[in-house]
């Protein structure tokens, strides 16, 4: 009898517990920190998108960027779309899309949005800050499930940070990555990964499925969205970009240090000294003590790139900056995105404007078809002709160069005391170096024309610098934008326009505030060296903008030449 008491006893606390409750007051940190992941939820879900393969071929996820509807998302989610697809918004509405930039080692692409110049933006943030058991949620579209275009959030917490993640059989490599518990599943792919206060810290891209089946398993990765900023601007270039290659292979030898184990002779850092059996020691401004720490950190740039490395010799440490080569040949890499190319006639140079889009099931609607060129060797040629513009309208201004065709006769001193005399014209362009004349034979490769021999070719340098003055980027040859590369001095990266006249290959850069033309590097020799040239001190001459000094390097040896007087005739 007594336990059927006990029963009843328990059945009437459970039926009435109003009257046997003890009422608790929720504490005021836990009622806020809740808000707050409300809030920060709320704020980011407004700018992840939902992405449609047209025909209904795949999808996956995505976020905006910028006011303009540019958004990120996974290589291998645009790859079966083309270069046109249809976005969501939780707005309720169905944008369309267009391809601008690939990144197709990296998982990365930008694609834009159309419709509107307002959409609602992510904010990035400093993913070197995201520490092992940080709060974040992913956003997006996993199983397709978000037919209501409402994304779905998953929380959870970083549960590591710069992991490497090897290719498996594809270009794919995820380099200095981000791990999260936070459950991604397939059609994530794309979609951002925020931290507590909804800001992106990553592009979620890869998980690690049970028995390599469709339920995550609690082990995501995500790309870090440092990593994606040093591609930005390459990115909306509208080209195929490549990651970087330092040029050498290393080891761990059985003492623990990272070595060299293969080295390039053609690689900068070999030029910089760097040798067989060193010890790296540092390398983009981390100590390097595994080789997957140093697969990490050369994964996260671009070609092209300067990265400081500290290499040790017979207990002595060295400090270089090398520049980092490609990882794939140009046209190597362009053949596994876009296939060998046609044995069909080709047009005309400067026809990409009137290259026909492959049309989709339905057709595409002209704002999004207006926006895609096709050309060999870029994502969506458009949006380079669009950025290229934007930047060479905004160094010349209201200047007009071409009306400075003719001869660029030019008086200068070097910094030694060297009485130099510069003639620039559209093909017999020639220097005096002290009592040593040099000309330009238009008959010959510029390759074989490295004058002054002491400069490596200042001449053959100056001379292309006059052509995209006069010329614009249109008539120079064949030039693109490139994006934007580090250049010392420079505390924000120039844009940089990569061009290609007779033999030689230009970098031009632009500085990102003043838009001035204020370096330019020649590559011409078989070796790889470049001719650096740096352009300063700008005042007014003719009616145009004009340096008054550039420096060079002399005999191995930085130089300054300043111009004392300058003639444009006719």
């Amino acid at each position: 009898m007594k336990n059927i008491s006990t029963v009843i006893a328990l059945t009437a606390m459970i039926i009435l517990p109003s009257q046997f409750a003890v009422s608790q007051k929720v504490d005021s940190k836990v009622r806020d920190a809740e808000k707050a992941r409300v809030a920060a939820i709320a704020k980011a879900t407004q700018s992840t998108i939902s992405v449609f393969a047209p025909g209904g071929r795949g999808g996956g996820s995505g976020v905006v960027i910028s006011k303009q509807g540019y958004a990120l998302t996974n290589y291998h989610v645009v790859k079966p779309c083309g270069n046109y697809m249809q976005c969501s918004l939780p707005d309720g509405k169905l944008y369309d899309a267009v391809l601008v930039g690939l990144d197709p080692v990296g998982d990365v692409a930008i694609i834009q949005l159309l419709g509107r110049d307002d959409f609602p933006a992510a904010t990035l943030a400093d993913s070197d800050k995201v520490k092992q058991g940080d709060w974040c949620f992913a956003a997006g579209n996993p199983f397709l499930l978000a037919t209501d275009f409402q994304p779905t959030i998953t929380w959870g917490m970083v549960s590591g940070v710069n992991r490497y993640q090897y290719p498996s059989k594809t270009l794919l490599e995820y380099a200095d990555c981000i791990q999260t518990d936070a459950a991604i599943n397939p059609g994530n792919s794309g979609g951002p990964l925020f931290d507590a206060n909804g800001d992106v810290i990553g592009i979620n891209g890869r998980g690690s499925f049970e028995k390599r089946g469709r339920v995550n398993v609690g082990v995501g990765y995500a790309i870090s969205i440092n990593q994606i900023k040093y591609f930005m601007d390459h990115l909306m270039s509208g080209r195929i970009v490549d990651h970087a290659t330092l040029g050498a292979t290393v080891y761990t030898d059985d003492r623990g240090r990272v070595i060299v184990d293969a080295i390039l002779e053609t690689s900068d850092a070999y030029k910089k000294g760097l040798r067989y059996e060193d010890e790296i020691v540092r390398f983009g401004g981390r100590s390097i003590q595994t080789v997957n720490q140093f697969k990490n950190v050369l994964g996260i740039y671009p070609r092209g790139w300067r990265v400081p490395l500290t290499f040790r010799r017979e207990g002595k440490n060295y400090d270089i900056t090398v520049r980092l080569a490609g990882v794939h040949d140009v046209e190597k890499l362009t053949e596994m995105i876009q296939g060998k190319p046609s044995s069909k006639p080709k047009g005309k140079p400067g026809d990409a404007k009137k290259s026909k889009t492959p049309r989709k099931k339905g057709g595409i609607p002209k704002a999004a078809k207006d926006r895609i060129e096709v050309r060999r060797g870029f994502a969506n040629y458009y949006y380079n002709r669009l950025r290229r513009t934007e930047i060479w309208k905004a160094h010349i201004g209201a200047q007009d160069y071409s009306k400075l065709q003719g001869k660029w006769k030019i008086s200068a001193r070097a910094s030694d005391g060297t009485v130099v005399q510069i003639l620039l014209d559209d093909e017999k362009s020639g220097i005096q170096w002290g009592e040593d004349p040099y000309v330009l034979d238009p008959e010959k490769d510029l390759s074989e024309q490295l004058y002054p021999r002491q400069t490596g070719g200042l001449l053959p340098a100056l001379h292309l610098w006059r052509r995209l003055l006069i010329q614009g980027p249109e008539k120079f040859g064949s030039l693109h934008y490139f994006g934007s590369l580090p250049l010392e001095g420079e505390k924000k990266y120039p844009h940089v326009f990569e061009g290609t006249f007779d033999v030689a290959v230009t970098n031009f850069f632009f500085n990102r505030d003043s838009h001035q033309l204020i370096a330019q590097e020649m590559f011409l020799d078989p070796e790889g060296n470049a001719v650096e040239v740096r352009f300063d001190d700008y005042q007014e001459v003719n009616g145009v903008m004009f340096p008054r000094k550039i420096k060079t390097t002399v005999s191995g040896r930085p130089t300054e030449i300043r111009f004392n007087k300058i003639e444009f005739q006719k």
